[in-house]
Parts: structure tokens; sequence; C-alpha cells
């Protein structure tokens, strides 16, 4: 079939197929896409061809459209995902972010940035980089670091085997991540005499690798003899569909059960061996339990630093066993490494296990500590009249708004820390939280795509005004595509968090809040409500708790976006829980309050070593 590169490339996207739940549907559900002279001439006439069989998507910003997807493939358990097509130079870097939240995520996205002429005829083209050392490199190279699979296309017939090595990654549990195919802008337009089987419909189902017997065994020795387990629930729980697997397996053997962000709703927040979140940002119940545990089964994390607390916490002195697809994970923290599918291992792990169930005492322990932390929960999101409010107020408005199915989006800062700790989680994808990269500026853009990944749900975003006026441009195109988004805006004036960060590690107030920012003209502030409106969504300004409850009960019944903003308390956090977290602190200052903290830094070293 004589086709150009793009042509076929499309094409053959559009031939893979994927099964949700008992559901054939397309791989890939659409293709973002902002044209430039970098990719609309190839890309834009394919993608125009195949608009009945792979959706074109419209975005305003590369980066934004990119973290819709990621965000899409997330909400899907990466059973589905999406593509995005850009220029050459500031387009396809626009992306790069994006690649990483995908790459630190383990998330599937497939980028398509077009790239320099591969014949250099107009060398160096438009918004070409340059390299006197290397006359191969272009700006694309940057992506090699954030993708898992990386290609340039120099050649049309190249796609015969870079095609279905980027389907083979974007599918596979254990490799999935970014894949950039750089498309030279010239080769895009050039036909190929290319074989029909490149087209053919491929069906891809999800691999379940079982586990090896001997880590298997050795594992299941361990959780036997142990007198104090505790799971740690991480993402691989929700991409394997294993939730409803781990609830059965705690409830049947007695184990707690602690969530990471990613792994948060995994299991129910009223589940009898739920003990909520741990580390840095976790509740009472789960960080006690962790520092009492004698094993630890951590499943499908990658045990980041906030999980951990900076390994103070992690593994502790417990016997770490770490269940993941994917080996590199596995063998963390000299853990006793069982490499497998979560669902498949889990069940093999009850198999092995049998009637096996951990101590009365250690059960017991887990719903006391478990009902005190519920309760700690209730007093911190409880209504108050208190204006401003504080995050964790907020938080409770929203949770108690939110129904079954609704999900919460959020994204860095010091939002995700009050969300890992109190929202309450009924149901696994319920819980939207981008802190892998901790990336300001995913929210909206992320809850786009959650949107499309759930038309039927609604979505809440809950945003700073920092993450907001880094990034809102999909807003508008939430509107234009009739993807209704409930978006609440918590305006502390400012980078709240990283203030609070800033003096804790005893330093003075500078450029994060906007009152102590240098050079500030007053009254330079934002009207959020007004910027809102201007994008085409419905929005107010709110004063207080009560206010906000008002408001999202008319938003609910609202055709198209709205966007609530209200005033936040920047000092205020939850301080129960919480563990310690390695932030450096200055060894010389003439500051008193910096030599405080950098001697309680060396003492706290000097305990977790």
């Amino acid at each position: 079939m004589r086709l150009t590169a793009a042509q076929a490339l499309v094409r053959h996207l559009a031939a893979q197929r994927t099964i949700v739940g008992d559901v054939e549907l397309p791989l890939f559900a659409g293709c973002w896409a902002i044209f430039g002279h970098g990719n609309v001439a190839g890309m834009g006439e394919a993608l125009h061809q195949a608009r009945d069989t792979l959706p074109t998507l419209r975005a305003h910003n590369e980066q934004a459209m990119a973290l819709a997807a990621i965000a899409f493939a997330k909400a899907r358990n990466r059973r589905q995902m999406m593509a995005c097509t850009s220029s050459i130079g500031p387009g396809a870097m626009n992306m790069l972010t994006a690649a990483g939240v995908a790459h630190v995520n383990r998330l599937p996205v497939l980028l398509l940035p077009g790239d320099v002429f591969a014949s250099r005829r107009p060398d160096p083209v438009l918004q070409q980089v340059e390299d006197w050392g290397d006359g191969n490199v272009s700006a694309n190279d940057c992506f090699r670091p954030v993708s898992r699979y990386w290609d340039r296309i120099t050649r049309p017939e190249q796609l015969l085997t870079a095609l279905p090595r980027a389907i083979a990654v974007l599918t596979d549990p254990a490799e999935c991540g970014p894949v950039t195919l750089s498309l030279c802008q010239d080769v895009q337009t050039e036909a190929f005499d290319f074989p029909d089987w490149l087209f053919e419909t491929r069906v891809h189902r999800a691999r379940r690798p079982a586990p090896d017997a001997h880590e298997l065994a050795r594992a299941a020795a361990v959780l036997r003899a142990a007198a104090r387990p505790l799971i740690v629930a991480g993402g691989g729980v929700l991409y394997a569909d294993a939730a409803e697997t781990l609830q059965r397996f705690a409830r049947l053997h007695g184990f707690p059960v602690a969530e990471t962000q990613a792994g948060k709703g995994a299991v129910a927040w009223d589940h009898p061996m739920a003990v909520g979140a741990i580390g840095v940002t976790g509740g009472t119940a789960a960080n006690t339990l962790a520092r009492e545990a004698d094993a630890i089964l951590a499943i499908g994390t990658r045990l980041q630093d906030f999980i951990t607390g900076s390994r103070a916490l992690l593994p502790g002195g417990a016997r770490m066993i770490q269940l993941n697809v994917q080996a590199f994970d596995a063998g963390k923290h000299n853990a006793v490494a069982l490499v497998g599918d979560a669902k498949v291992t889990l069940d093999a792990l009850t198999a092995m296990l049998g009637d096996h169930q951990t101590p009365a005492g250690w059960r017991e322990r887990t719903r006391a500590l478990g009902s005190a932390w519920n309760a700690d929960v209730e007093i911190a999101t409880a209504r108050s009249a208190v204006a401003p409010p504080t995050d964790a107020q907020i938080v409770g408005a929203v949770n108690r708004a939110a129904r079954a199915n609704d999900v919460v989006v959020c994204a860095a800062g010091g939002l995700p820390g009050e969300l890992h700790k109190l929202w309450r989680a009924s149901s696994p994808g319920t819980y939207h939280v981008e802190y892998g990269f901790s990336c300001m500026g995913y929210e909206i853009a992320g809850g786009l795509g959650v949107k499309m990944a759930h038309p039927a749900d609604e979505v809440f975003v809950m945003v700073g005004d920092g993450g907001y006026l880094m990034m809102n441009s999909e807003l508008q195109t939430s509107v234009m595509l009739g993807r209704k988004l409930i978006v609440v805006v918590l305006d502390n004036r400012g980078y709240g968090c990283i203030n609070r960060l800033q003096r804790a590690t005893g330093g003075a107030s500078f450029n994060n809040l906007i009152a102590d920012v240098d050079g500030r003209v007053d009254g330079s502030w934002v009207d959020f409500a007004m910027h809102a409106r201007s994008l085409g969504a419905l929005a107010e300004q709110v004063a207080d708790v009560a206010g906000l409850e008002a408001a999202l009960t008319r938003a609910r019944g609202a055709a198209r976006t709205s966007v609530v903003v209200i005033e936040t308390d920047p000092m205020a956090t939850t301080e129960a829980g919480g563990a310690w977290w390695d932030v450096a602190v200055a060894e010389v200052s003439p500051r008193a309050e910096v030599r405080e903290a950098r001697a309680a830094y060396v003492k706290a070293l000097g305990e977790t070593a």
C-alpha cells in the first residue's frame, strides 16, 4: 500500500485495539495535535484523512495536551492511551516536562514531535537547534533520557521496525512509559510501498507474568513468620486491576494496608484493614504500624522518598518484600524480590499462605490505630466558619460534595499532602494525584484527561493559585470540547507550601508568598474568577466553607466547566501524622534560625543513619 510515512503511522495506530474489562476498544483513543511547520503538512494531512478512526484533539499548549494524554492513560489503568504530535523546536520541547511525568509514573504516551529535514536541504531549518560538534543532534534529543523508547525516523521504511517496538513498550506492564518517535518533517511526506501486515488489526491484552516459584516461596515464608506485617499498596495494584484481590487478601490474612499517593483508593478508606496514607504525607496509623512492623510487603510501588521518609521510615527494621512487575523496582531496599503481576501473585501468595492469619493482637492494634486516625481526619476536615479556611477544611468540603464514582485530581504543592492524609477514597480510580514528578500545572490538563476517560463521572480539580497560573489554558479546551470539570482554586496568594518549607529550614519568607516578593506592585494580584470566565467557564468567588459547599452544588448542576475560587490560609497545614523528610539545610549562614535548623538536621541524620 503506497502511503506517506505519516499516513502509514496514523493507519498503524488506528489498527491497534485493546481490551478494557470485557470490551474491545481502540488502543489509541485519539491524537492531540498542535500543528506547526514541522508537522502540519505531514501528520496534519494524515490525521485529517483518519478522523473517523483516530480522532484529532486540539489543545492550546503542547505540555498540557501531553499531560491530558498521560492522565487519560492513568485513568484507564494503562489499557488505553493517546498520541501527541507537535511541530519542531519549542512545540516539541514543550512536551519534555510531560515526558518526565510519564517516565517517572510509568505511564504510556506516544510523543510524535516534528524534527529537522533528514535531507538537510534547508539546513538550518526554522527552529533548528544546531550542535557544531554533532550534525545529527536536534532539540528532540532532549527526549532521550525521559523516554522508554526513542527513535528518529529518517526514512519511511524505518516505521516497519520502529512502530512495533514502540507499541511493545507502550503496552508492556514492566517497560511501560513514554515513547518518542521524532519525525523528520520531509520524511513525514515521503511515500513508500508499505506491506499490508503493518495495518492488520491487532488486539493487545494485558500481560500478567506469574512469579518465579522460588521467589514466591521465599516471600511466603517471610510473611508466614512475621508477627507484625504491613502491606504498602502502590499504583501497580490499580494498573494490574488487583484492588479487589488485595482487599480479599488483606481481610483473609489480617494484613493492614497502607497506601502510597499512586495507590490510594486501592483499598476503601473504611475497609477493616485500611490504615490510610503512609510516609511524609502519611497518617499516624500507617506510619506507626510501619515503625513497628517486622515485615513489609510493598506492591507496585517505586518507594520514593516521600513514602519511605527518606529511608528513615521504610524499611526500618522490617524485612522488605517488593512485589513488582518491574525487576528494577523489586530489587530496591535490599528487598526480597518478587517479580510478577500483582493480581496473579497475590492469588498465588494466598494459595501458599492458606488459612494463615496475623496474630490477633496485631489485628486489634490495626483497628484501634485506624479508628483513632479516622477521628483525627474528622476533626481536621470539619466544617468551620473561620475565614480564611485551611486546605484541610477545603478538602473536607470537596470530599463531602463528591459522590461514589467522582474523581479528585491534583498535583504538586501542599494540597497533595493534605489529600493523601485526609481524602476518603471509596473505590479505585476516584483519587488521581500526580506526585511522582510533582508537576505544577498538571491539575487542569490532567482533569481534562480524566474526564475524557470517565465522561459520566464528575471530576473535581483542586489546584492552588500557583498551579493555576502556571497552566490554565486547557480550561478553555474543556469548554470547547464539552468536557465539564469542577475546578476549585485555593488562593493562598503565593507558593504557600514552599514558603512553609523555607521557614522550616530556617529561611526568611522570601520570593514565595506574593507579599514577600521584592519589587511587588500593590494591587497586582489576580481575579481568578474573572479570568476563568474569560476562558468560557462559569466562575464565582466564595468567602468561606459554607459558600464553597453551596457553590459546589451549583457546579454539579451546571452544564459546563465551573470554577470556584476561595482564599485560604497559607501557613496552616495538618500536623497529625507525617514522617521525616531529608531536605538539606545550609551548613553556614548568618541567620540564627538557619544555624538552629542545621543543627536539628544533623541530629536527624544521625538518628536515621
